[in-house]
């Protein structure tokens, strides 16, 4: 079991205080977390995927810091560990494998968090690990090939 089931999912606490400051605005902040916390886990994952560490500090701060806002302490406290462990890859020049573990855990643990708010997790999507660079050599380049901006079969 992974130390961060350690750490409670949300600080109640916390949520309490948040919902007294922004009265019925709670909701609608909420939904922007919702909207925002999917973009940055797809990302965070995303980034992964390209063995890109600095494309995962600012969605990872982003995330970590919306997420304390409402008492999200495991969410905000993985993306924290995302964050340095990105900042210290690209001062090393390292891909961000060592991580992996935490980027895997962000979607259960969002929707989990969003439960507990009482709200639904919003369909993140899955962003494929990106070609590899010689498949893309292989794909001819000619003017006869090309359909932007009018369909294929015209």
């Amino acid at each position: 079991m992974s130390f961060y089931y350690s750490i409670p999912l949300v600080v109640t606490a916390e949520l309490a205080e948040a919902q007294r400051l922004l009265g019925k605005e709670i909701l609608r902040i909420l939904d922007y977390y919702q909207e925002d916390g999917a973009k940055s886990i797809a990302q965070i994952e995303q980034a992964l995927a390209n063995g890109d560490p600095s494309a995962m500090v600012l969605p990872a701060h982003t995330l970590k810091g919306e997420s304390r806002q409402f008492g999200a302490a495991r969410l905000g406290d993985i993306a924290e560990a995302i964050e340095n462990a990105a900042r210290n890859c690209v001062e090393h020049h390292r891909k961000p494998d060592e991580v992996a573990v935490e980027v895997a855990m962000l979607r259960g643990c969002f929707t989990e968090t969003l439960l507990a708010f009482g709200r639904t997790a919003p369909a993140i999507p899955h962003i494929p690990p990106p070609a590899p660079a010689a498949s893309l050599r292989s794909i001819p380049l000619s003017r006869n090939n090309r359909t932007f901006g009018r369909r294929a079969a015209e």
